[in-house]
């Protein structure tokens, strides 16, 4: 079964990163600690740590650890990971822009037209006789617990924008553990 090529909508160019369910995307690992996700991620930039706001009072301290491309100009994010005080590093987001590309059995999920990417999960879904699954937002993908596709609007277009995740201290699965800072919608980047 052949997918769109990267090419075909804008992301070539982009670095190639694969994931292991409940064991992490790239070179970042589920349950790393902060240093070690800073450490991992200089493969890819610079870091910036900051603390999350205790939106719920059932998790410990998180740490955001924004991941920036190396480069003479200032850029936005290309990866953002959430590290929780109890379990480590449990969610990785991939930036619909400048994000590297992960691909789940062949699919590329990150910068996506959210309408294509449905559509190649449902062709996915019939012709492996799986299944597939939408978020409650209404957005298509993978039939895998670990990964939460969330839209990110670029321009006029609401783009695919991934999280890799495992459950977090006090949370029943993924969806619940979904830093707060993820809730964002029709944030524009371009």
């Amino acid at each position: 079964m052949a997918f769109k090529a990267e090419a075909d909508f804008g992301v070539a160019g982009r670095d190639e990163w694969f994931y292991a369910p409940a064991v992490g995307v790239g070179p970042l690992r589920f349950g790393m600690t902060v240093d070690e996700v800073v450490e991992a991620a200089e493969t890819l930039g610079q870091t910036r740590v900051s603390d999350c706001a205790p939106h719920h009072a059932i998790f410990s301290p998180t740490w955001k650890v924004e991941v920036h491309r190396h480069g003479a100009a200032p850029s936005p994010s290309a990866v953002t990971a959430y590290v929780s005080r109890d379990v480590g590093l449990f969610c990785i987001a991939a930036d619909a822009v400048y994000g590297p590309q992960v691909a789940y059995d062949g699919i590329p999920l990150v910068g996506r037209d959210l309408s294509e990417l449905e559509s190649d999960a449902i062709a996915y879904a019939e012709a492996m006789d799986v299944y597939f699954r939408y978020t409650p937002e209404g957005y298509a993908g993978p039939d895998d617990p670990g990964v939460v596709m969330r839209g990110q609007l670029v321009g006029p277009v609401l783009r695919s924008r991934p999280l890799f995740m495992v459950t977090r201290d006090g949370a029943n699965t993924e969806w619940d553990s979904m830093p707060s800072e993820e809730y964002r919608l029709n944030e524009s980047t371009a």
